[in-house]
């Protein structure tokens, strides 16, 4: 538990202390009972946060002695609060105390260790087998309120002395500054790029085979993500696709990869293994394709994969990253074998500069301790770009940049090993408010792909997340992410093709060795399939286990799984209703329950059990959506599909006070008669039956909604004071759609509105306003003209299906617009010219349109390169299958 822990409990007892509206907590007197003593223990937590926030600096380890003390006692009050509340809950429910069910699980070691109040629990379970009359619950915080008392009375006498001075884990800022993603500066590969690039475009019809070798962290990926993404090799080959394969090779999870990679994502999780082959197979017969497969590591995994693949006479290729030559001789002995070395000091010290200074101007100060570093990293790229990170948050300071120099000497490169000492430097200079955040990376399996929107809710739910001014939780851990992203520890695997917005992220593979390394030495009790942490090591029964699964048919049980507090469900299993009811009275403290690669048919009985749930995800077959999951007052993120395409929410859904994003990928909510407002601040889709108003009145701190209307009413969304992105689609039964929108709005996408094109006013007048997709029918006319119209903003501008057949556009109307995409609009005509007169515009992107449209882009693109000289303007275009004229 860090100090957003911390918060985040006293969060917990102010409710536990003030709320009326939890039916939880007013409906139980045992719980108002204990109000005093958690009244008691928020004032003496906030008394020593005060307090623990000045240390002197003379005392800095006596002082980081106490944090730790204090963080001890907060973790096992949290514990002792959540082992009374949900036995107040099952002892209510007719069900035994947890405390007393856990008991004959535990050896009398270990309850010597644990807290008085499980003795006091089993003797009040005696009591019960001989007498008729049950105590209820009680919460004993006595060995809390020694530790706190202990700690207050060494804080006393410090304060004493006059030696406290203002704590170094005040909050830093974090910089947002739009600038090159650190992923995307290498040095050094042109010629490598050159080389194997002419060798996958030769003129030999034969499937061939090119391969890089190299140690890790010596550049591989990078060198074929940059060859991959080449423009000459994306117009040679017809397909392009890229599957990670790692040390643990899935044939099935490969099969998938190239799947998605071709655009194929429907019935893929039911299909036979058989079956994704010939999908592979007929995908890309007859067609000259280009196959990446990245990180392969065994003969026998090569051996499988080349079957997937036809072997025409189509000039395709096969491009293997490797760590091993015997894997890549095996492959293709005659072929391309490409060996990438290091990097010498001159190559890596242009990259360390260009990592930390950004192309700016270097001090020459650093060029000795600069060397110094460069040299102890060996030639590897990894390493380089780590250290970079550190050095680039104290780019001006020399005694720094020197103390670094020195430190980096202590580790050793062997051809197949990396002692992570010098990449922990990277850890150790880590501010401790993003140590657990890159921690929690190290529980996920190899090449695992992280979803940004995903992560945040998890940090947030695991109470890494410090409080911040008036800024959101997910706001904040947002900054999380790009400081850890600044400092070359996180590599940005996705962004948003409309926002630029960070999708997805990754952790390189000696990374991840980093985070199970210091796993190990921090006691973050972390564990997953190949690895499980401290399994010969006594921990404290407050002590919280996150237990992360990739596994087809694990093993759930633990020898205490009390202190669990996640479970993260990583791989695709069948798992019945009934084969996890069985764990749930084990795991009653689950803060994180991501069970959705696992479908269930119905809602397993007892989950309502798990009252301490901040976060859930789970996949139900039944339609019907369980009403029980409302008890889980603590709920901040629920993510639920269904079988069915249709769920209605149940009236007490507002019983849910804490919920703060309900997301489903395909599901669409129906929203009835809601008991009170909630703070709900995304939903998915939900349908609108009334006017927006209405919604508004129950949603007030929305911030992004999508949404379905049949209404032809007004459509008022301009009181949603927090709305930032609204998807609306209609289907008005007489006439177009009425609709008003608040200025907040970043985003915006509309369909089926059929609002006439003078209605666009609607639109052009949020200033804020930097993405429009307009989707079938949006709006509706021949002609759309933009004379007088301005979006000053706007960054992304699509149009979809529409039924336009003129558009009259002018450079001044779009002053910030970066990326325009006309997507199977077949009545256009054509592109304006004045469109390519827009000086920020980068990409031009036709898919299905009339074969004028396709000409008229490519005259913007020729005329911008003839008349001025631009030649950064791109453009796609995908034609019809249908020629259209």
């Amino acid at each position: 538990m860090a100090y957003a822990g911390i918060q985040m409990f006293m969060e917990k007892l102010k409710q536990l202390i003030n709320c009326n509206d939890i039916p939880f907590i007013n409906n139980h007197p045992e719980i108002i009972s204990e109000r005093p003593q958690f009244q008691l223990l928020y004032h003496d937590l906030e008394s020593m946060i005060q307090t623990l926030s000045f240390i002197n600096q003379q005392h800095q380890e006596k002082g980081n002695d106490l944090m730790q003390r204090f963080i001890f006692a907060a973790e096992e009050a949290e514990y002792t609060v959540d082992l009374f509340l949900s036995d107040v809950h099952n002892w209510n429910n007719g069900n035994l105390p947890t405390s007393v069910e856990d008991f004959n699980q535990r050896d009398r070691d270990d309850v010597k260790r644990s807290f008085k109040f499980v003795l006091n629990l089993f003797l009040s379970w005696v009591y019960i087998r001989k007498n008729t009359s049950l105590p209820n619950p009680s919460l004993n915080l006595d060995e809390v309120w020694r530790s706190f008392k202990s700690i207050q009375v060494e804080l006393t006498s410090m304060k004493t002395e006059r030696m406290l001075i203002q704590s170094a884990s005040a909050p830093v800022s974090i910089s947002t500054n739009s600038q090159k993603s650190p992923d995307e500066i290498v040095v050094g590969l042109d010629h490598d790029v050159e080389l194997i690039r002419d060798k996958l475009v030769e003129d030999h019809k034969k499937v061939d085979v090119v391969s890089i070798v190299g140690m890790g962290g010596i550049g591989k990926t990078t060198l074929a993500t940059k060859v991959f993404n080449d423009a000459y090799v994306k117009h040679h080959f017809h397909v392009r696709v890229w599957a990670t394969v790692s040390q643990t090779f899935d044939k099935r999870l490969v099969l998938i990869q190239i799947l998605e990679s071709i655009g194929a994502h429907l019935g893929l999780e039911k299909a036979s293994d058989s079956r994704l082959r010939e999908m592979v197979h007929k995908s890309l017969m007859g067609r000259r394709y280009l196959i990446v497969i990245d990180d392969i590591w065994e003969i026998e995994a090569w051996d499988n994969i080349k079957l997937f693949f036809p072997h025409d006479i189509m000039g395709s290729r096969i491009m293997l990253t490797t760590r091993l030559t015997e894997v890549a001789k095996h492959a293709n002995s005659i072929g391309l074998i490409h060996h990438l070395g290091y990097l010498n000091k001159e190559r890596s010290w242009e990259l360390l500069c260009q990592k930390v200074f950004r192309g700016n101007k270097y001090p020459e100060w650093t060029v000795k301790p600069g060397m110094r570093i460069v040299k102890n990293c060996k030639g590897l790229p990894l390493v380089v770009v780590v250290i970079a990170g550190v050095l680039a948050k104290e780019a001006r300071n020399e005694k720094f940049w020197v103390e670094i120099a020195y430190k980096t000497g202590s580790y050793i490169v062997g051809e197949e090993n990396i002692c992570l000492e010098t990449l922990g430097l990277s850890y150790n200079h880590l501010p401790l408010r993003l140590r657990e955040c890159f921690l929690y990376l190290g529980g996920f399996p190899e090449d695992y792909k992280f979803e940004v929107q995903k992560l945040m809710w998890l940090w947030v739910a695991e109470g890494f997340i410090q409080e911040d001014g008036n800024r959101s939780l997910e706001d904040i851990a947002e900054g999380y992410l790009r400081d850890l992203i600044d400092r070359n520890l996180v590599i940005v695997a996705h962004k948003s093709r409309s926002s630029g917005a960070i999708k997805s992220c990754k952790v390189h593979d000696l990374v991840r060795e980093l985070c199970l390394k210091k796993a190990r030495e921090e006691r973050f009790i972390l564990q997953t399939q190949r690895l499980i942490l401290f399994s010969n090591v006594i921990t404290p029964p407050y002590k919280p286990v996150r237990k992360f699964i990739n596994a087809y048919n694990p093993n759930l049980s633990h020898p205490s799984t009390q202190n669990i507090r996640s479970i993260l469900w990583l791989r695709y299993f069948r798992l019945s209703s009934d084969g996890i009811e069985k764990y749930i009275r084990s795991f009653v403290l689950l803060r994180v329950l991501d069970i959705q690669s696992c479908k269930l048919d119905d809602f397993p009985k007892g989950m309502e059990l798990l009252v301490h749930l901040r976060y859930l995800a789970v996949h139900i077959s039944s339609a019907d959506f369980p009403s029980s999951i409302c008890n889980l007052w603590n709920l901040q993120t629920l993510i639920y599909e269904s079988g069915s395409s249709d769920v209605v929410l149940p009236s007490n859904i507002s019983d849910l006070v804490n919920l703060r994003h309900l997301q489903s990928s395909k599901l669409h909510f129906d929203i009835g008669s809601i008991e009170k407002p909630m703070h709900l601040q995304t939903i998915s889709c939900v349908g609108l039956t009334d006017e927006a108003f209405s919604f508004q009145k129950y949603f007030p701190c929305i911030k992004k909604l999508s949404c379905v209307t049949n209404s032809y009413k007004q459509n008022d969304f301009k009181s949603f004071a927090y709305l930032e992105r609204l998807t609306l689609w209609s289907s008005p039964v007489h006439g177009k759609n009425q609709i008003t929108l608040p200025v907040t709005l970043k985003a915006v996408t509309l369909g089926g509105c059929c609002l006439p094109w003078s209605d666009m006013s609607i639109i052009q007048s949020l200033p804020n306003l930097q993405v429009l997709k307009l989707d079938y029918n949006a709006f509706v006319g021949s002609c759309w003209n933009t004379d007088g119209q301005e979006f000053p903003q706007l960054k992304f501008l699509r149009l979809e299906r529409l039924n336009i057949n003129q558009w009259e556009a002018y450079s001044p109307s779009f002053p910030c617009l970066k990326q325009l995409e006309i997507l199977i609009c077949f009545n256009l005509e054509e592109i304006p010219i004045e469109i390519g007169d827009i000086p920020t515009l980068e990409l031009i992107k036709i898919k299905k349109c009339r074969h004028s449209v396709d000409e008229s882009v490519r005259r913007i693109q020729q005329e911008q390169q003839d008349m001025t000289g631009n030649y950064d303007l791109k453009i796609e275009v995908i034609p019809s299958k249908y020629h259209v004229v």
